[in-house]
């Protein structure tokens, strides 16, 4: 149970930092949550089909396509939550480098 907790937490924090530098914008700290939820959620239940579906382009591309889902999965948090908002495709991937680096350090201090 501990490890959604961590992802939301990470999710959550990652935005709030993102929107420090980057164009992003949430009406209230609670839509941040709203969104590291989203963002879980979404991951958990779309993106395992999105990269089943892309095994072949992920395969040329060396990996390097999975980082389109991620953004992908950014830009679709962004339209599923009211409040929040990522704007353009440059700062949805930068966002999603962002938190898959935040998951990434989390994951390797966990174990």
């Amino acid at each position: 149970m501990k490890r959604p907790i961590y992802r939301i937490i990470v999710n959550t924090l990652v935005f709030m930092v993102a929107a420090q530098f980057l164009p992003i914008h949430a009406s209230s700290p609670l839509h941040y949550l709203g969104a590291g939820i989203i963002l879980w959620i979404v991951n958990l239940l779309i993106r395992p089909v999105l990269i089943v579906l892309t095994i072949p382009l992920n395969l040329l591309t060396l990996g390097i396509f999975t980082f389109i889902i991620n953004t992908w999965m950014i830009l679709l948090t962004s339209g599923l939550v009211p409040g929040f908002y990522v704007h353009g495709f440059g700062t949805a991937l930068l966002v999603s480098l962002m938190v898959s680096l935040a998951n990434w350090g989390i994951k390797k201090i966990g174990s």
